[in-house]
């Protein structure tokens, strides 16, 4: 297999030189022939995978194999992340390669970590945490015959728990989400949402610090949903655990989610922080008076207030920090002013979705 490396290598052998290590103290660190290390820089050697990752972790970096297709997400991810940007003098990240030739970075890896476990990453990329790491997939992958306390057992010996404990931690998984009672019934037998429970329970049966759940509402009915919201909200509330939600059911991002990053055309068209849209909306208010108003606008003005006349009793405001709807009906009881209608303006998770698939360059 060929490789694009001789960008890869300028980069390591910079690496190298600004930390002050010779090639013979590389060679020490990574456990290759010095010989070999001066044959890759001078580029009369082809490097295989092994040595580059050999190289990289000597010199304390990281490398990370993308499939192409997902190229312009990462790129995406990398450009929006301030951890990214301190590690390039231009304040932004350009270690990111294509490093092979051939399409989607096609053909199977082994790593020595797990021996004998082998990741196709044409379709997977490595995941270095395994351990760590949850994922609940959208598509059903049972193995037929299989009960649910034996596949949630499974799952968390593949990540290195000892089978005892992972018996024992399967139990505990498949009563927390529900499925105590049926734990020893095999899956195919299980309703739609008693399957996406057993789903559930694996992703969380070795007690991950990173989780990934991909339409976990996919299916349900109206009470299914709310089990499955419940649970997720119970597990998000461990600080330990960062839950990445992937779903097109904007609703059920809104009831569990924080931060939101919405997609379009594999490139990221908005970010938006929830908690904050919430709190500037509520600076934004419409009111609808009956009399004079001359006065109440004058009070509101005086207390910092700005606005602007939508209709003939229609006003829209914006109020400074500090002031509250409070003030506006104190304001109008004071000036004699009726207020018919108050309300605030409001950009539902919907309406900042159809603005970003609405515009051309797929953002806001």
């Amino acid at each position: 297999m060929a490789y694009k490396s001789e960008a890869l290598i300028g980069s390591l052998r910079e690496a190298r030189e600004m930390a002050g290590i010779s090639q013979r103290d590389l060679s020490a660190r990574s456990g290759l022939t010095q010989s070999h290390i001066s044959q890759i820089e001078r580029g009369t050697l082809e490097p295989g995978l092994s040595s580059l990752i050999d190289l990289s972790r000597a010199l304390n970096l990281e490398l990370v194999l993308v499939p192409k297709k997902l190229l312009p997400a990462v790129n995406g991810i990398l450009q929006t992340s301030d951890v990214d940007r301190e590690f390039s003098p231009e304040g932004g990240h350009n270690a990111l390669r294509v490093i092979e030739k051939g399409g989607d970075f096609g053909g199977t890896w082994y790593w020595n970590r797990y021996p004998g476990a082998a990741c196709d990453i044409e379709s997977y990329v490595y995941l270095p945490l395994l351990e760590e790491v949850g994922y609940m997939p959208e598509n059903e992958s049972f193995i037929p015959g299989m009960t649910a306390v034996r596949l949630v057992t499974m799952m968390a010996e593949l990540t290195g728990i000892p089978s005892a404990s992972a018996l024992e931690r399967a139990h505990e998984a498949l009563f927390f989400v529900g499925l105590g009672e049926a734990r020893y019934r095999t899956v195919e037998t299980f309703s739609q949402g008693m399957k996406q429970l057993v789903k559930l329970a694996q992703a969380v049966v070795h007690g991950p610090r990173l989780l990934f759940l991909d339409e976990p509402t996919n299916g349900l009915d109206p009470p299914a949903r709310v089990r499955m919201i419940r649970l997720i909200r119970e597990i998000v509330r461990d600080p330990e655990v960062h839950l990445i939600l992937s779903s097109h059911l904007l609703r059920d991002v809104e009831e569990c989610c924080e931060e939101v990053l919405i997609l379009k055309d594999g490139r990221i068209a908005v970010y938006c922080n929830l908690e904050e849209e919430r709190r500037a909306n509520r600076k934004f208010v419409e009111i609808e008076t009956r009399g004079e108003t001359e006065a109440f606008m004058r009070r509101l003005e005086e207390s910092g207030c700005e606005w602007a006349q939508s209709g003939r009793f229609r006003f829209k405001l914006v109020l400074p920090e500090g002031l509250d709807t409070t003030h506006l009906y104190r304001a109008a009881a004071e000036t004699d002013l009726q207020l018919r209608k108050l309300h605030f303006k409001k950009d539902s998770l919907q309406d900042i979705f159809l603005k970003a698939m609405g515009s051309d360059n797929g953002g806001l």
